[in-house]
């Protein structure tokens, strides 16, 4: 595997000194890891991994304060942007390795954030960057049901960014999770409110289509920290070159289903019941000011976002979480 040898710039097994001190070249650092998307819901999580493994790690953020990690002497920080030449350059400045997971889930034009600009044409800045380096590896971050023609502008473009890394010449790993859970996260903040909150006054999901159609589909939700075990471990695993992964917990559900689980465990939960949106009226309302989903959301939700799992809880050599007992183990502490 291009990243299971030590750095060729800085070898301090014959007493050569690093020259400054954001190339990540501390004594006990064979890697230096330049991040994208590290002060997010995952990436804080992947960044945690990434540190407990001893790597210098190399990160770009547009607000420095947002990042929890930041007075850590293993974390140098970039402030600026992947639109950004000078950034970029910075950002893969001495680094054996990108993960790179910046991404969104909702468009706002007016910010300048929409799915090509975002997935696609970031992915590309930032290969451009690392051309200029001695780049051994990169991860990416995409989705499950990503697919050249997906109903999807989201899924779309994740392809579209796929594409990019695996004409790119780099040896990479693309990993693609399903919903992720964790504590800190926006889908579970989400349902938490659903049931805590007065309104609305039942727990929503996006429910039968038009002519029939059977209506939402099944979900293989996945614990935030397997995926940062997965990202982490791709940079040295040799089975992972040139390989995309499907991610998923060991459980599927129907959304009502997942609902019920989140509910039981919650404290001060409200007696609510389990309430479909027909997705006429969701693609009607989504995109409006107050209403928190667009439409590519109702039409992934339509879609099953479920995979087999054997390969990467072999590749990998871990059984990942069930769903349930690591839920409710963290319940009470959804921020």
């Amino acid at each position: 595997h291009p990243l299971t040898v030590k750095r060729r710039r800085v070898d301090l097994s014959q007493g050569q000194q690093p020259r400054d001190q954001g190339r990540c070249s501390m004594a006990e650092t064979s890697l230096c890891v330049a991040m994208t998307g590290a002060s997010g819901f995952v990436g804080r999580h992947v960044l945690s991994h990434v540190l407990e493994c001893g790597y210098g790690v190399r990160i770009l953020v547009r607000d420095e304060k947002r990042l929890a990690s930041a007075g850590d002497t293993r974390v140098h920080v970039i402030e600026g942007d992947l639109y950004s030449h000078d950034s970029l350059a910075q950002l893969v400045e001495g680094a054996d390795a990108v993960i790179h997971l910046a991404g969104i889930i909702r468009e706002m034009p007016s910010r300048g954030l929409t799915f090509e600009r975002v997935h696609v044409e970031a992915t590309k800045n930032l290969l451009v960057a690392a051309k200029a380096t001695d780049l051994r590896h990169w991860v990416q971050m995409s989705a499950l049901g990503t697919r050249p023609g997906a109903s999807s502008t989201y899924h779309r473009t994740k392809w579209e960014a796929e594409e990019a890394v695996r004409h790119s010449g780099f040896s990479y790993t693309i990993l693609r999770p399903s919903i992720i859970h964790g504590p800190d996260g926006k889908f579970m903040q989400m349902v938490r409110d659903f049931w805590v909150n007065r309104f609305p006054p039942f727990v929503p999901y996006f429910g039968a289509g038009l002519l029939g159609r059977r209506g939402a589909g099944s979900l293989q939700p996945i614990w935030v920290e397997d995926v940062g075990r997965c990202f982490v471990q791709a940079l040295t695993n040799p089975k992972a070159v040139k390989e995309t992964y499907s991610l998923g917990g060991p459980d599927v559900f129907t959304w009502p289903q997942l609902y019920e689980i989140c509910g039981r465990h919650l404290p001060n939960r409200r007696n609510k019941k389990i309430t479909p949106i027909p997705v006429w009226y969701a693609n009607l309302i989504a995109g409006k000011p107050a209403v928190p989903f667009n439409r590519d959301q109702v039409i992934m939700s339509q879609e099953d976002s479920t995979c087999e799992i054997a390969k990467v809880q072999g590749d990998f050599e871990f059984e990942l979480s069930p769903f349930e007992e690591t839920y409710a183990a963290y319940a009470d502490r959804i921020e």
